[in-house]
């Protein structure tokens, strides 16, 4: 083995620096420098069957390249199908971050017993008991499943060849190590060297890996960049403690697109896919209240109606207030700005407070007419017909502007019993056989008028 050697890597971005400084020249964090082992023993750890009669890649043009669609593995949970594209690859390697206690190890549990395939779900933090108490509580077994408590890849790789799944799941990639690094779990060595090892892996045996990933205190994965780009699917899980709903997402996906969405509820008896996102997402009420308007948006492919709800009062303490809960403050300000320029409200002196119900956050800009319309109704007082909803962008000049999709928005609005549709007048709408009434417009006075006349 050679001499040892050693650099100091930021444990909070990544950077590596040639001597110990105190702060990160990259992400100026103080004291996240430390010094990491890096030299490595010659040997792998993985070696396939076939590595003595490796075959010498050489180059193809691109017409003899055989292309054959990739097998995937349906996971039987519909909204985790949906996100990847359609279900696991074989020898993907997936990456799922999210925060602590959101959900993530519920979630890959869940799957891991519902996969008809052999599945070995590999635990670093939680012993098999409490595995087993878990999936008691999931009210799932399945003798197809399998569960290790490891931590070190070498021994987790001698399992492996031993029962040989079809699916293998690591939780989390922070508490594994490796012999060939003097480095404690977790630091930027051993996440490198340890997801190197996985990957080498999957890509070899065509096995599909499922890594679930710790975040900082910035949100982002904690380790390297580089995790990101060496696997094929970023997932994100999110959600909100107070709220019971999780939102899972694709930063990045080699084989699907990363505009999908699944939607879960966390329940006493495990998370529960939710099949119509709309009904969640707009709250029950017995009577009418000012201030609230329906808007139909989309997330990848699929349409939701979600509720807006705005509150106008007198500035109290002078400086008007403006706050915004799953929604972009700026965007609210400029929509503001042109309700106060270019249609003649005075908002300037007034307290506005904007909320997306469910807790989720929405950057569809096809939602800008339903706040308008939220906020003019909470400024005079009169509630808009529940039976109306929304999809139309505001334009700086105060036009009502277009937006894509328009006829999935209008099908998913008739799904769901809505009467009248208010969309700008430029939109293309290719179906003229629609049932629900459409209300063209094309300026904010035009919709004003329509609402409150």
């Amino acid at each position: 083995m050679a001499k040892t050697k050693t650099t100091f890597f930021c444990q909070n971005c990544g950077t590596q620096h040639a001597q110990w400084v105190g702060q990160c020249s990259n992400c100026k964090q103080w004291n996240t420098v430390v010094e990491e082992v890096v030299q490595k023993e010659e040997k792998r750890n993985w070696k396939s069957p076939s590595n003595t009669d490796k075959k010498v890649s050489k180059p193809l043009r691109i017409q003899e390249i055989a292309f054959n669609e990739e097998e995937r593995i349906v996971t039987r949970n519909n909204e985790l199908d949906t996100v990847l594209g359609g279900g696991l690859v074989k020898g993907s390697i997936v990456l799922l971050g999210g925060e602590p206690g959101i959900g993530k190890s519920t979630l890959l549990l869940q799957v891991a017993l519902q996969i008809p395939q052999k599945v070995l779900y590999v635990s670093g933090e939680e012993s098999q008991s409490q595995i087993k108490m878990r999936a008691e509580r999931l009210e799932n077994s399945s003798s197809n499943c399998l569960i290790l408590t490891e931590t070190n890849t070498q021994q987790i790789f001698r399992n492996v060849e031993e029962v040989q799944p079809d699916v293998l799941v690591i939780d989390s990639i922070q508490t594994l190590y490796t012999n060939n690094i003097e480095a404690s779990p977790g630091t930027i060595s051993q996440i490198k060297e340890t997801s190197a090892e996985l990957i080498k892996f999957a890509k070899e045996t065509n096995t599909p890996v499922l890594l679930i990933g710790h975040i900082n205190k910035d949100g982002n994965i904690a380790g390297p960049k580089i995790l990101e780009h060496m696997v094929d699917v970023v997932l994100q899980f999110e959600g909100d403690r107070n709220h019971t709903y999780r939102i899972l997402r694709s930063q990045k996906n080699r084989f699907g697109s990363t505009a999908e969405l699944g939607i879960y509820e966390m329940l006493s008896d495990g998370l529960r896919e939710i099949t119509n996102p709309s009904e969640i997402l707009i709250s029950k009420k017995d009577t009418d209240l000012s201030g609230t308007a329906i808007a139909s948006t989309l997330e990848g492919v699929r349409p939701l109606m979600i509720e807006i709800q705005a509150l106008v009062s007198t500035a109290v303490y002078g400086t008007p207030q403006r706050s915004t809960t799953g929604y972009n403050l700026k965007r609210l300000n400029m929509i503001l700005a042109v309700l106060e320029k270019r249609a003649g409200f005075k908002l300037g002196a007034k307290d506005v407070f904007l909320n997306i119900t469910g807790g989720i956050h929405i950057d569809d800009p096809a939602i800008d007419l339903a706040v308008v319309a939220a906020i003019l109704s909470s400024n005079q007082d009169i509630a808009i017909n529940p039976d109306v909803c929304f999809a139309a962008e505001v334009g700086l000049a105060g036009e009502i502007r277009p937006v894509s999709k328009i006829d999935q928005r209008i099908v998913e609005a008739e799904k769901l019993g809505y009467k009248t549709f208010v969309t700008s007048k430029y939109n293309k709408i290719t179906s003229k056989n629609h049932s629900i009434k459409l209300i063209l417009v094309g300026k904010i006075e035009e919709a004003f008028a329509t609402l409150f006349a």
